[in-house]
Formats: structure tokens, C-alpha cells, sequence
């Protein structure tokens, strides 16, 4: 039996709100804490997406998506509510389609002064060859 596919859903948050919603604005730790998830059930993380607002019958979402045997997962209804245009419907379109929609439900990691100085590093720099670390 293949393993279950993830595609993970992170947020799309400017580095502006850094300051109000580091978490939002964080989203490689977003897409780990979606890894981590993944990993603890075996499953198998396929995609990772990366978006704002985006309308839920939105080709991106769905391309390869296999009903019943695929599940979309994110950090937190939070991150839903600012990745997509409604979650209410990407709900209803999950059920239409068969694929199930998780959040980790973990709570969202404290950032304290270090940690958003390393995350406005990451995203302000990535032309200058910064990797991250």
C-alpha cells in the first residue's frame, strides 16, 4: 500500500507583520511543524505550498491530488484563515473531492528577538546566497 501524500499549506505572510505575527510570517517553521506531523503518522510530505488568499478551487491546490488517499495539512486554522480566500469552502471542496483537510494543532512556537532577527535574515537576504542558518 502506497504511503498517504501531504501537501502541506503555509502562509504567505509579508515580512512587514513580522513584529505582530512572526509565526505567519515564519513559513519554513510552518512547513516543518507540517513535516513533523507528516513523519509521526509515515506519511509522506508531497508538496509543500506557500500561499495568500488563495480561492480554493484554485488549480494549484488540487493538481495531483488523488481522492482518499491524499490530505492537504496545516499548522493551524490560523494559517487556513490567511493562506486561503475562505476555509469554509476549501472545506466543502475537500469533502466534494474526498480529501481530507488536518491541522497539527500544536501550539505556535514563542519568537523572541533572536528568532525574528534569524527569520528577517532568511527572508531578506535570499539573492545574497544567505541559506538560512
Amino acid at each position: 500500500m502506497a504511503p498517504v501524500r501531504v501537501t502541506t499549506i503555509a502562509s504567505l505572510t509579508p515580512l512587514e507583520e513580522l513584529d505582530a505575527e512572526p509565526f505567519l510570517v515564519d513559513s519554513r517553521e510552518q512547513h516543518t511543524m507540517c513535516a513533523r506531523w507528516a513523519a509521526e503518522r509515515g506519511y509522506v510530505v508531497a508538496r509543500e505550498l506557500l500561499v495568500r488568499g488563495l480561492r480554493p478551487d484554485h488549480a494549484l491546490l488540487w493538481d495531483g491530488v488523488r481522492p482518499g488517499a491524499d490530505l492537504f495539512v496545516a499548522p493551524s486554522r490560523r494559517v487556513l484563515e490567511r493562506a486561503l480566500s475562505s476555509v469554509a469552502e476549501f472545506a466543502a471542496e475537500c469533502a466534494r473531492r474526498g480529501v481530507r483537510v488536518e491541522t497539527v494543532g500544536r501550539a505556535e512556537p514563542s519568537y523572541d528577538a533572536a528568532m525574528k532577527a534569524r527569520v528577517h535574515r532568511r527572508l531578506s537576504m535570499p539573492t545574497a546566497g544567505y541559506d538560512g542558518r
